[in-house]
């Protein structure tokens, strides 16, 4: 069966399992995983797009207007998955989805007027990925990976968190990847914000890089450090922690394995290596899919991991922190966020697992 298909199968057995007829998908993200990578934004920070979804019990709407329409027919090949188009001129009134409806129980993937919110289903859905998704989450991680360590090798000195961030951009577009998180701190600024949106501050010595990149929906995370000079014992110390409780978190994510159990053995290792508390002050991650993260995990997550999906833990210990993002296969997990070159530490975690996590790059 086709991966369209497949995502079709879901709807409805989710819309059987909620008593519903219809499901209103209008998010980017939502548009992206039922039609298989296609981009119905045109702000990139939109979090609902220019086109939406509806799928009743005898039809799939296609509903945009006319300027989007040819766009999403001929480059985003939507007109060949059969969905009945219906459009109106820019300046019109949108098609009524209430019309559309009409006598049915609609469900929708957020806020609507008279459904019932399934933001949360349609999460767990998109977390749940299919091997196509999979081999396309390969490539996108690939670029991901490739802009990060270019980018991050051109910093130098005297740069302003903009001139590093506009790199880090370039890096990631000019390879396909777009770019809807890109974060910079420098020295100072890498103690004090665990989000840092890029400054006009210079870089003396030390610099933290996060970047999440989007193609065909699916979006990767990936965070790398670069250090000039000698590096201060006490950021080896918390990088060399950060590494160990991200290596905990990556060999327990396995297929079967409890989020909340997951959890609990990363927060053992931040209290073992002296940071008993440092969880509390920035979220961990969690799978990941067509968000940064489909949901974010918690001591108490009841969710269950399973193969084919994809996670990106962010353990954090102020003025360190460690990201790659992972599918999770059935013999093994695949770091996607690979560098060659990097400098890497090799780790043995509590169950007696190899894993190898990047840490600080120094520059003479």
């Amino acid at each position: 069966m086709s991966e369209f298909n497949q995502k079709q199968d879901r709807i409805r057995a989710l819309l059987a399992e909620r008593k519903l007829d219809a499901l209103l998908l209008q998010r980017v993200s939502s548009f992206a995983w039922a039609t298989c990578g296609a981009a119905s934004y045109v702000n990139t920070a939109a979090t609902e797009g220019a086109a939406s979804l509806l799928i009743t019990p005898s039809a799939r709407y296609l509903i945009t207007n006319n300027i989007e329409i040819t766009r999403l027919e001929q480059e985003e090949k939507l007109g060949a998955q059969g969905w009945d188009i219906r459009t109106t001129r820019w300046h019109e009134a949108p098609v009524s989805v209430a019309e559309l409806t009409q006598g049915l129980k609609l469900g929708a993937d957020g806020p609507y007027p008279g459904a019932t919110d399934l933001s949360g289903e349609m999460a767990h859905l998109r977390a749940n990925l299919l091997p196509e998704e999979g081999e396309r989450f390969r490539q996108l991680s690939r670029w991901c990976a490739e802009a990060m360590s270019s980018a991050a090798r051109a910093v130098h000195p005297g740069q302003t968190e903009y001139q590093i961030a506009g790199r880090l951009a370039h890096e990631a577009e000019s390879r396909g990847a777009q770019v809807i998180v890109n974060l910079i701190a420098t020295d100072a600024r890498i103690f004090s914000f665990r989000h840092p949106l890029p400054a006009d501050k210079k870089l003396e010595r030390y610099a933290m890089l996060i970047l999440c990149g989007r193609r065909w929906g699916l979006v990767c995370s990936v965070t790398r450090l670069v250090h000039f000079g000698p590096l201060p014992d006490e950021v080896r110390r918390k990088m060399e922690a950060v590494a160990q409780i991200d290596a905990e978190f990556i060999a327990a994510t396995r297929p079967g394995q409890k989020l909340s159990a997951i959890f609990q053995r990363a927060t053992a290792a931040y209290a073992q290596a002296g940071f008993s508390e440092e969880w509390n002050l920035h979220h961990q991650g969690g799978p990941v899919g067509y968000e940064p993260r489909e949901y974010v995990a918690t001591p108490h997550s009841t969710e269950t991991v399973l193969a084919g999906q994809v996670y990106a833990w962010n353990p954090s210990i102020t003025g360190s922190k460690s990201e790659d993002t992972i599918l999770v296969g059935e013999k093994g997990n695949e770091v996607l966020t690979e560098m060659p070159g990097w400098p890497m530490l090799s780790l043995t975690t509590a169950d007696g697992q190899k894993v190898a996590r990047p840490v600080i790059l120094e520059v003479e």
